[in-house]
């Protein structure tokens, strides 16, 4: 038998819930983690300084912020534009991270201090082997 090329879109996702904060601030979302929250289309983000903790909570205010689909997939990723966001707060998105966010009173947490990886995209990927 001869040799097949694996594409990772044929495995499938991770059950787990999960959020990247993607570098300039997008928020990468994972289903399970947007239905733990009952997948809004639109919420407010709230930031507590001393815990470091971001929360996003549904809402459909003037001044929520739209969760979009990354994919036409049932199964794919939504995306959350938080630049300004993070920029206000400083929150460094040098590095893309990716959190196990938890539910807290109907809002969707991150946990900064928590648990993360680092995550480098192919095109970080590409410019540290460029570099040699």
């Amino acid at each position: 038998m001869g040799f097949e090329v694996f594409d990772k879109r044929m495995a499938p996702l991770a059950k787990a819930p999960s959020i990247t904060i993607q570098k300039k601030g997008i928020f990468s979302i994972n289903r399970a983690a947007h239905n733990l929250i009952g997948a809004p289309e639109t919420v407010e983000l709230l930031y507590d300084r001393d815990a470091e903790v971001i929360a996003l909570k549904p809402s459909s205010g003037s001044h929520a912020y739209a969760i979009r689909p990354q994919t036409t997939s049932e199964t794919g990723q939504v995306i959350l534009s938080a630049t300004a966001f993070t920029q206000y707060y400083d929150i460094d998105t040098r590095i893309s991270r990716r959190y196990e966010p938890y539910e807290d009173d109907g809002m969707l947490c991150i946990d900064l201090r928590g648990k993360s990886v680092e995550i480098i995209g192919n095109r970080s990927k590409r410019e540290e082997t460029s570099g040699d």
